[in-house]
């Protein structure tokens, strides 16, 4: 009898399996997707080690197979244990990562009547009692959530179980409906030969079947199976004639399986590969060796630093080094931090890889998403392209991992369990199969080059940009101080400089990007009289102005209230806008630069799906002039007419209270400045700031990343501060503020007797504080900051009580 330890899809596993007795008449592989008894339930579960010897004395049966196939590959299984292990995370939180889109099923509690069921006696009911059972008697079974939703969550329960211990209801449980299937599509075909069918055509107009033989003709023409929309619309029928011709055996009505296909090739060309420059040559074959090494099994993976000023080529090495790849039959998966890169990504990948390239990310419909899963793990595509999550699409044959613009902070799930960086996670992965990494960037993440310089990674180097014959280096820069623009009488938020550049290159019919990392239009609105400033009633932040919509909004929680026209603290009607978002910014170039076309780029006009590619494609077309943005600019934008990039603020994110801030500007900043001078006619940039002194944005200026590698890197010596240590930081959160902080300080307390009790001398503990949002969603939030070698180590030894949530390697801590 043979034993498997299965990860159950359940809140109560937490990071544990449970061990199921495989019964005789099932054939069961790691990795394979099982039905499992869970106490009163049935439920999903993945099979991650099938063993000899249980882990407990009584098992349960596994009770069937979900799909005859494993869903996850053996080095999948292994990954999402580490997942689970490192991040502290639930274990089908991780394994759930890896599982087809719309896999995972929840199951649904419902209220019934009982099985044997009698008249019930109401007399001793209250009225909402009452109104429950007759509810219930009347209907069969209604869902919990239904009854929480009209009573209130805790009302609904305390009746729903008073109710259920006088025996007047039971409590049952359902697995909600499958989300996604396969598509299938209704095509027409002739049932007789295409002879036959003219000859039945002539007798069906005889006796006036016009849409029939009309149909039965068309039919006729086609050399394959027609979609049945497509014949209905040619032949302009209903579907009682296809029904009429089928009864009488001339045509046939299949169901065919389709695949929704996010990638249109209609306006892709395929592409040759370009002659490399001698520092790209040196990169690739640097690359190429690693490959062939893989290949043969004569070496560990290797993990590459591509280090590229931008404009340096590096998308080239990355296509040139998978088409090595494939040709030694392996197979890769390339990493792009944004949504709104990807249109850019694939259209470059896809016409080098002809239908060879699948995309994963969460703009594609759950069905899109499904189909590419499902052709992925059947070996369809040569190249994987996608946000964060695509690193767990089932490649078979991995041979190569690109993580493009490595140092991104998106590529670290930061908002639910698992609080996964896909950067560390690609690492692992190529650990396990063997695979080659690439992380390219021209702002490396200060972790990443110092392990670059230890020779833990191996650098490689770009050092100047691929340009047009006699196009331009890197562009000039100029630093403009704003303090000098108020001396000199100057209230606008353009620059002197700023204002005459964008003149000049609108007037040359050349293009513009004007950046600024906040959207909205004004960031926050205040009394005059008292001082008051409109906040959330959920969060402790300022609500912020959008002028298309009139409307006040929360960017943490979506909260929107109309804009009042008193105070309401002081009934003053000194209200002011102040601050400054996208919407704002596009308003004042409007007025300053009245003859430019103006287009804007951020979150508030990408909601739809094709968002990103529509606003490319329009200043791709130089149907704008000036295009205004946040950060979805500053990166990816490869076109020859942008000869002007104007940094409206380049302190958005200076003084933030995190250690990365100085990171994250020069990294955005370099970024940005990239997008200046990528043709013949060159570039310029402008930045305005308040901090002109300031070590990040002086060193971006001068495209000196290595000046700013050694300030930072000194800094976090200094400070102990990553690489130099590790992080965890632990947040509670609650409705009631003091119980919050209770909560906290009793946190700190069991932490530093755990420390003192183990000995452990480079532990330490910073805070309890509260977080930098003290209030997010109506709920109070306290942090713990574990600085230390393996704080995730030593917090998997210490029961996580409910309401704490453990990010280890958070990205930021504002």
């Amino acid at each position: 009898m043979g034993y498997a330890e299965v990860s159950v899809n359940s809140p109560i596993a937490q990071r544990k399996t449970f061990s199921y007795t495989i019964p005789p008449d099932l054939s069961i592989d790691v990795g394979q997707a099982v039905w499992v008894p869970f106490g009163d339930k049935l439920l999903q579960g993945i099979v991650l080690e099938l063993t000899d010897y249980p882990s407990v004395e009584e098992t349960k049966e596994i009770a069937g197979i979900i799909e005859p196939r494993p869903v996850l590959f053996p080095p999948h299984v292994l990954l999402a244990r580490w997942i689970s292990d490192y991040y502290l995370s639930p274990l089908f939180d991780a394994v759930a990562l890896m599982l087809p889109p719309g896999f995972e099923r929840k199951v649904v509690t419902f209220i019934c009547s009982p099985p044997t069921p009698h008249e019930p006696d109401l007399s001793s009911l209250t009225r909402e009692q009452r109104h429950v059972v007759e509810l219930v008697w009347r209907q069969g079974k209604v869902g919990l959530k239904k009854l929480e939703k009209a009573l209130g969550t805790r009302r609904a329960r305390l009746i729903t179980s008073q109710l259920i211990g006088q025996g007047l209801v039971v409590k049952s449980y359902e697995l909600e409906g499958v989300k996604v299937k396969p598509k299938r599509v209704a095509y027409l075909r002739l049932a007789v030969k295409a002879s036959e069918a003219r000859q039945e055509a002539a007798r069906l107009r005889k006796k006036r079947a016009i849409r029939q033989a009309a149909l039965v003709d068309f039919l006729a023409e086609q050399a394959e199976p027609v979609p049945w929309a497509e014949a209905r619309q040619r032949v302009n029928c209903d579907k009682a004639v296809a029904d009429a011709l089928v009864s009488k055996g001339l045509v046939e009505l299949q169901q065919i399986e389709v695949k929704r296909e996010p990638i249109s090739y209609q306006d892709i060309t395929p592409s040759a590969p370009l002659t490399l420059t001698a520092a790209q040559k040196s990169a690739w074959q640097a690359i190429r060796s690693s490959l062939l090494q893989m290949a043969t099994g004569y070496a560990s993976p290797t993990i590459f630093l591509l280090h590229g000023v931008t404009g340096s080529g590096k998308t080239e090495v990355y296509l040139q080094a998978l088409a090595e790849a494939v040709k030694l039959g392996k197979r890769g998966i390339v990493l792009v931090p944004e949504i709104a890169l990807t249109p850019q990504t694939i259209e470059r990948f896809a016409s080098r890889f002809p239908h060879k390239v699948a995309v994963l990310h969460s703009k594609l419909s759950l069905g899109e998403q499904f189909d590419e899963w499902q052709r992925i793990r059947n070996g369809e595509f040569d190249v994987v392209i996608g946000s964060r999550s695509a690193i767990f699409a089932p490649q078979p044959e991995l041979g190569l991992i690109v993580i493009d613009e490595e140092h991104e902070w998106t590529y670290k799930q930061h908002d639910k369990s698992p609080r996964y960086q896909a950067r560390d996670v690609a690492i692992k992965l190529a650990e396990l199969t063997g695979a080659v990494v690439i992380l390219g960037s021209a702002t490396p993440d200060v972790e990443t080059f110092y392990h670059a310089q230890r020779g833990d990674y191996r650098l490689l180097q770009l050092p100047q940009r691929v340009v047009p014959d006699e196009g331009s280096p890197l562009p000039q820069v100029e630093v403009v101080d704003l303090r000098d623009e108020l001396k000199a009488g100057n209230m606008s938020i353009f620059s002197r400089s700023l204002s005459q550049a964008t003149a000049k290159a609108v007037a040359n019919k050349e293009q513009v990007i004007l950046f600024l990392n906040r959207r909205g239009g004004a960031t926050f609105i205040q009394c005059r009289s008292c001082g008051f400033v409109l906040r959330c009633k959920r969060c402790d932040v300022a609500l912020t102005y959008h002028f298309a919509e009139d409307v006040l909004v929360c960017h943490r929680c979506n909260y929107r209230m109309p804009v009042p026209q008193i105070c309401p603290r002081c009934l003053s009607r000194r209200i002011k806008f102040l601050g400054i978002g996208t919407q704002k910014l596009e308003q004042k170039a409007s007025y300053t630069f009245p003859q430019a076309r103006l287009l804007r780029w951020d979150s508030d006009v990408t909601k739809g799906r094709y968002s990103h590619q529509e606003i490319l494609n329009k200043f791709r077309t130089h149907d704008a002039d000036i295009l205004i943005g946040t950060q979805m600019i500053a990166k990816g934008l490869d076109l020859p007419l942008i000869t002007l990039v104007g940094v409206v603020s380049a302190d958005t994110s200076l003084n933030l209270p995190d250690f990365r801030a100085g990171e994250r500007t020069f990294q955005l900043l370099s970024q940005v400045l990239g997008r200046a001078g990528r043709g013949t006619l060159g570039g310029q940039v402008i930045i305005q700031t308040y901090s002109p002194e300031h070590y990040a944005i002086q060193t971006a200026a001068k495209h000196d990343y290595a000046l700013f590698y050694e300030k930072e890197i000194n800094y976090r010596r200094q400070l102990r501060n990553p690489p130099f240590t590790r992080l965890a930081c632990l947040v509670y959160s609650h409705t009631n503020d003091a119980l919050c902080q209770r909560e906290a300080e009793r946190m700190k307390r069991l932490l530093i007797e755990e420390i003192d009790s183990k000995g452990i001398d480079d532990l330490s503990l910073i805070g309890p504080a509260p977080a930098f949002i003290h209030k997010l969603r109506g709920r109070f939030r306290w942090q713990l900051i574990l600085r230390g070698s393996e704080p995730s180590a030593f917090l998997s030894q210490i029961p996580i009580p409910q309401g704490w949530t453990v990010d280890i390697d958070p990205i930021g801590l504002a």
